[in-house]
């Protein structure tokens, strides 16, 4: 096991597979990963920042796991999963995971073209014949790689309000036949959710098998992914589930699990718990091979168009020397290191997951409330942990905030 925090002994439950939970002693002390001047990210003070800031902004539940290589080294709760009922948040209470099933579709795409199922150079419409832009020979031009990495030339989010009033992919389509890329595909980025989903056509006609089954064979079982699931029809089934929360003028409200985005699988559609996001966060960082490749991981992280916008925004920027976006996953520089991340946003609900690429120490964050409090402690984490000592001046700074 590689060392994270130094010279810190302490209790937590961990995620031990087969839908176990077990206790365990951590001692972090010799041969850091991070020396011990430099790293002040530790659990414990991780621990304190999460409870601080959720209690200040009245958060009514949450989890986060840290993984330190192939180590869950601290993974807690926090709260309740309806706001004013008992019932507490557990390492099994399954949360909509948001823009982070992004992370889910193009490892199961990149898997699959790894397995010569489909080319990423593939035209689009040889799958999808249906999608047309304004410009046909536009159409021609989208490539398969250019769904997975928000590089369609569209502009953004292009027809999400559709998603937002319920509409299947197959009402929408047909609208992209009114518009035309603001530039080739390929040449710029424009996040999308539509057009993203797409893969999902892409994998069952390449494989004959449906991209919720190609998810719990590929995924969910070999990595003991208990809770893990795709579809609101799932998620509704789950016993232990957190409900999603909105702010109101008298504090977070429980709110109906709404369907919006569901019917745009792979880019919203999945649901997990923090116990499941564990082995999900292991898997990404490579430490199973089987599963994922180094090759597909590789594949995956290697940028295919720049994201400047997001060197500006007020936690990143003093930080970020970089960003771009690869297949499902934000890319980050940071000194020596890349920050590979996403967050995801969706009716009630926040999540994010980010890890260092060099250091191989990642966390999953997990929130049933539409708080930006998450931006805050998952920048403040990994910032951390490249060395700049952002926790301890995050903490500080919260304290003396009313």
């Amino acid at each position: 096991m590689k060392v994270l925090f130094p010279l810190i002994v302490f209790a937590r439950r961990r995620w031990c597979g087969l839908g176990r939970v077990c206790l365990v002693l951590l001692l972090c002390g010799a041969g850091p990963l991070v020396s011990a001047g430099d790293l002040r990210g530790s659990a414990k003070e991780f621990d304190r920042y999460f409870r601080q800031l959720l209690k200040k902004q009245k958060i009514p539940g949450a989890a986060y796991v840290i993984v330190d290589g192939d180590q869950v080294v601290a993974m807690d709760t926090y709260g309740v999963k309806v706001q004013g009922k008992r019932g507490k948040v557990d390492l099994d209470t399954v949360f909509r995971l948001a823009s982070v099933s992004k992370t889910f579709a193009a490892s199961m795409a990149t898997v699959l073209e790894h397995e010569k199922k489909f080319d990423w150079d593939d035209r689009v419409v040889r799958y999808v014949p249906e999608l047309r832009f304004k410009t046909r020979s536009l159409s021609r031009q989208l490539q398969v790689e250019h769904l997975l990495s928000h590089s369609s030339g569209l502009t953004p989010n292009a027809y999400d309000d559709y998603l937002e009033a319920n509409k299947p992919l197959s009402k929408i389509l047909p609208k992209f036949a009114d518009i035309d890329p603001r530039c080739a595909p390929g040449k710029c980025y424009g996040y999308q959710n539509v057009l993203f989903s797409l893969i999902e056509d892409v994998i069952f006609k390449a494989t004959g098998v449906s991209y919720e089954q190609q998810l719990q064979e590929r995924f969910f079982a070999p990595l003991k992914m208990a809770n893990a699931s795709v579809g609101w029809e799932s998620f509704m089934a789950a016993t232990n589930r957190a409900a999603p929360h909105i702010q109101t003028g008298k504090g977070w409200r429980p709110v109906k699990v709404r369907k919006e985005y569901y019917l745009a699988a792979p880019a919203a559609g999945v649901n997990a718990s923090i116990a499941d996001m564990a082995q999900w966060l292991k898997a990404q960082m490579g430490y199973y091979p089987k599963v994922l490749s180094p090759e597909v991981i590789d594949d995956m992280t290697t940028e295919r168009v720049e994201t400047k916008r997001h060197m500006r925004h007020r936690i990143w920027r003093d930080h970020l020397s970089h960003a771009g976006y690869g297949l499902g996953w934000r890319l980050y520089t940071l000194g020596d290191d890349r920050i590979i991340y996403h967050g995801g946003w969706v009716a009630g609900f926040r999540a994010a997951v980010a890890y260092s690429e060099k250091r191989k120490v990642g966390i999953v964050i997990l929130m049933n409330a539409e708080s930006r409090v998450i931006a805050d402690l998952t920048a403040n984490f990994v910032i951390d942990i490249t060395g700049n000592g952002r926790l301890a001046q995050a903490i500080a700074a919260a304290k003396k905030s009313p």
